[in-house]
């Protein structure tokens, strides 16, 4: 059974906004007193919490698809939609956010930390929202947008002070639980521990936290063993001890040795850029086991040449607690110093979040196609408002026609050489096909239709008087043309007849 869970692919579904309402309001001698539709809801979205009482992503392992809720739809006598239900996933402390391509969204380090992962559809707006002067009873509303789709990766990289790291059956559980009160598994078995265990230390008046990570053998950078698959814990401590076993009987195995296997697989795992290698952070070296005499002496023969390379080692007994105040209160110091180094760095710059500006709201891209060129429109504004548009009606038609128009996209088809008649696109993929015509005046507001029309988009098979009089004049000419014809044929006839009398 599974029981711990680092990483994780969450499938998010953010709610969907209400659709507005078209309705016109009846009273007593005044059948129609004006629009009266509601706005729809908004979606609910879906917020990450980071909380420290979650420890493990497990329960997104068993239920990995999440949705919120939808808004509701706008109703008459000016009734709003009810708002979509949000969503909040608490995540623990130290969960790194990414999205299906690896890119990271946010690091989720603080305690009550939320970040919007899946933010919800906007609700649509009703018929009275929609009025002004010149369209006084609008007969559509605009639709709800869909909410976020898609998918998010979410990584579990533990957040402690100390990372204990070292070969299987090292000790290294023992120890977290002789100095801490956690109470990890531990056997006579290799790989005892199969996830990260978290421990509380106080030494003196340094208080901080312990990581216990699963065993590293040779090639554990490649994939061998379970090391790799948790080293990314050890990423945010900020020293290192390494536990190495004097009492194993492992032939070819002896401290000097498992050390620099350990070295060699920290020194191959990359960390994120900006952070500070593994190898170049404090590290100590905890020779375990001395209560057994032939590893006390094995200590005694290696410790100088440790020494010698640089560490700082600590002979420690977790059966007998031989050693281990001071290898707590030295990484006390350690841990101690590097928050007041911290502390004294400039406060990191404050983000501040400023209009887009001057900055485009759509672009056009122009791609090949077999029967000619074709416009794609892109952007956040004309996707929304395509999704915004019930094409089953004239007038809602119509009024995404202005909206473009007066975003100036139009101007911009010129400018990429469309022609009437030219296949344009809104949005990616299949997205919305229409044959581009200029001709469209943007004035429905001053146009006169019955609600839900758009006189631009009817086809009036009613002829112009110009029309008509050129079709009169046509039909006379070839009237004429008709009767000259006949009178030639007559005359011609008659020549004839002329002819054979004499």
């Amino acid at each position: 059974m599974v029981t711990f869970v680092d990483r994780v692919t969450l499938h998010l579904r953010a709610g969907k906004g209400g659709n507005g309402c078209v309705s016109v309001r009846r009273e007593k001698f005044k059948p129609l007193a004006g629009p009266d539709g509601g706005n729809g809801g908004h979606g609910g979205d879906i917020v990450l919490v980071a909380d420290p009482q979650v420890t493990t992503l497990l329960s997104y392992h068993h239920s990995p698809h999440r949705s919120s809720g939808n808004g509701g739809f706008g109703m008459g006598d000016h009734r709003s939609g009810a708002a979509g239900e949000s969503l909040e996933l608490p995540v623990p402390v130290g969960t790194v956010v990414k999205d299906v391509s690896g890119d990271l969204l946010v690091d989720m380090i603080e305690p009550g930390m939320r970040f919007v992962v899946a933010p919800g559809g906007l609700g649509g707006l009703g018929n009275a929202a929609l009025a002004n002067p010149k369209r006084k009873a609008p007969g559509f509303a605009l639709l709800g947008t869909p909410g976020w789709e898609g998918d998010i990766l979410l990584e579990l990289k533990t957040v402690a002070d100390v990372a204990l790291v070292g070969f299987p059956s090292a000790g290294k559980s023992s120890l977290i639980a002789a100095i801490s009160a956690a109470r990890p598994k531990i056997a006579e078995y290799p790989f005892t521990t199969l996830h990260p265990n978290l421990g509380v230390v106080q030494a003196g008046e340094v208080r901080y936290t312990v990581a216990d990570v699963p065993g590293l053998i040779e090639g554990a950078s490649e994939g061998k063993g379970l090391g790799l698959e948790f080293l990314r814990h050890v990423e945010r401590c900020t020293a290192l001890v390494h536990v190495l076993d004097c009492a194993t009987l492992d032939p070819g195995r002896d401290p000097l040795t498992d050390l620099d296997v350990i070295l060699a697989e920290l020194g191959a795992y990359p960390v994120p850029e900006g952070q500070v290698p593994l190898l170049e952070r404090p590290q100590l070296v905890a020779l375990n086991k001395v209560d057994v005499p032939e590893a006390k002496d094995l200590a005694d023969l290696v410790r100088p040449e440790l020494e010698a390379r640089g560490f700082r080692v600590f002979e420690i007994s977790t059966v007998s607690h031989e050693g281990l105040r001071q290898l707590t209160f030295a990484l006390g110091d350690i841990v101690g110093a590097h928050r007041a180094e911290a502390a004294a760095m400039p406060a990191p710059e404050r983000i501040v979040i400023r209009p887009k500006g001057s900055q485009k709201d759509f672009w056009i891209r122009v791609e090949g196609g077999t029967y000619g060129n074709v416009y794609r429109i892109l952007g956040d504004k004309p996707l929304r408002w395509v999704q915004q548009t019930d094409f089953q009606n004239e007038e809602a038609v119509g009024y995404l026609a202005d909206r473009l128009e007066r975003l100036g996209v139009e101007d911009e088809l010129f400018r990429a050489g469309a022609t009437p008649g030219a296949t344009v696109v809104i949005g990616e993929g299949d997205g919305v096909v229409f044959d581009w015509d200029p001709s469209l005046s943007s004035a429905a507001e001053l146009a006169t239709a019955p609600r839900g029309t758009d006189p631009r988009l009817v086809q009036n098979p009613r002829r112009t008087t110009s029309e008509r009089r050129e079709r009169y004049h046509d039909m006379m000419d070839a009237k004429a043309q008709a009767r000259a014809e006949l009178e030639a044929e007559r005359l011609g006839s008659r020549a004839e007849d002329d002819e054979g009398d004499a």
